[in-house]
């Protein structure tokens, strides 16, 4: 027995954001990127990586809106959502890169460090701060409705931080001619990406994998199911996420044959893996006794139920 269901997809408006803060960002950063080298900034270079999570969760989420539409196929009956997932797992891996030229540069400039065009660098740390506020104020609203979106708004707040940073350093060079401050920002900045970048690493293999989602006991799920009344054990109990924020779940209960499955049993399991867990894409098997095809490995929950006979 199962149950389809339809998932929010976000606005005309909000893929609209995506795409003005999009176009901002990803020019910005190839800005960025030229305004390091002329000057010898290495926090510009270090701010640029982190634009690139910026840029890189923005197209993504752009992908997704647009993947989000194109209905399944005989093929591809998910669907395109693992795109975002295999794009933000690329991502994680290209910063992992990018961390380690940085550390490996800063070292090597704090023994060494090089004259500093601390006004450009200026400059162009004050643009990108205010990038960063044009993104925000552009994507503000839509993040309320659409994990995507938010998640997008996230990564902006964080490289404002960034932006900042460089504009401290930049300040600081400027007045006391401590060259050795631009690697220091830059190693700050990428201290900064790297516990971002792992646990983005970290979730996008965990989906990859098809383990439990982030933030869901898989106990806590055998608890609630069983507690519905009527459901006497659970077993072959699957979950796992498509994407972020479309979790699945697949199970097969055995119920008291007093109850309904179609009346009792499914409305309230559906009710409360949605209510409880976010889990609006079940597929519910109903037994009077285990099957003789459990899979091994496979637990059998049993609840003892509680009958009132007055």
């Amino acid at each position: 027995m199962s149950k389809s269901h339809t998932h929010g997809i976000p606005s005309a408006d909000n893929e609209r954001a995506l795409r003005f803060a999009l176009a901002l960002t990803g020019c910005f950063l190839i800005a960025e990127v030229i305004g390091g080298v002329l000057t010898g900034s290495l926090a510009l270079i270090s701010d640029a990586a982190h634009m690139l999570t910026d840029t890189a969760a923005l197209a993504i989420a752009l992908a997704a809106i647009r993947v989000a539409r194109r209905p399944a196929d005989r093929r591809r009956t998910y669907g395109y959502h693992r795109f975002e997932i295999l794009a933000a797992a690329f991502n994680a891996l290209l910063l992992f890169a990018v961390a380690l030229y940085i550390l490996v540069e800063a070292y090597q400039r704090l023994t060494s460090p090089p004259e500093i065009q601390s006004v450009g660098m200026l400059v162009i740390a004050s643009i990108g701060l205010v990038v960063n506020l044009i993104s925000i104020r552009l994507l503000r609203e839509g993040q309320s409705d659409s994990l995507n979106v938010k998640g997008a708004y996230l990564e902006v707040w964080s490289d404002l931080l960034g932006s900042i940073g460089v504009i401290v350093g930049a300040v600081v060079i400027q007045l006391t001619g401590w060259s050795w401050v631009d690697p220091l920002v830059a190693v700050a900045i990428g201290l900064w990406v790297l516990p971002r970048t792992w646990i983005l690493l970290k979730d996008s293999l965990n989906i990859l994998l098809e383990g439990v989602p982030e933030g869901i006991d898989l106990g806590e799920v055998e608890q609630a199911m069983l507690a519905v009344p009527g459901v006497l054990g659970v077993h072959d109990l699957h979950l796992w996420a498509l994407t972020t924020g479309k979790s699945s779940l697949t199970a097969h209960v055995v119920y008291d044959q007093i109850y309904s499955p179609e009346k009792d049993l499914m409305p309230a399991l559906q009710t409360v893996l949605a209510n409880r867990f976010k889990v609006v894409h079940t597929t519910l098997q109903c037994e009077i006794e285990p099957c003789e095809h459990q899979q091994e490995g496979c637990s059998y929950v049993v609840s003892t139920p509680v009958r009132n006979d007055n």
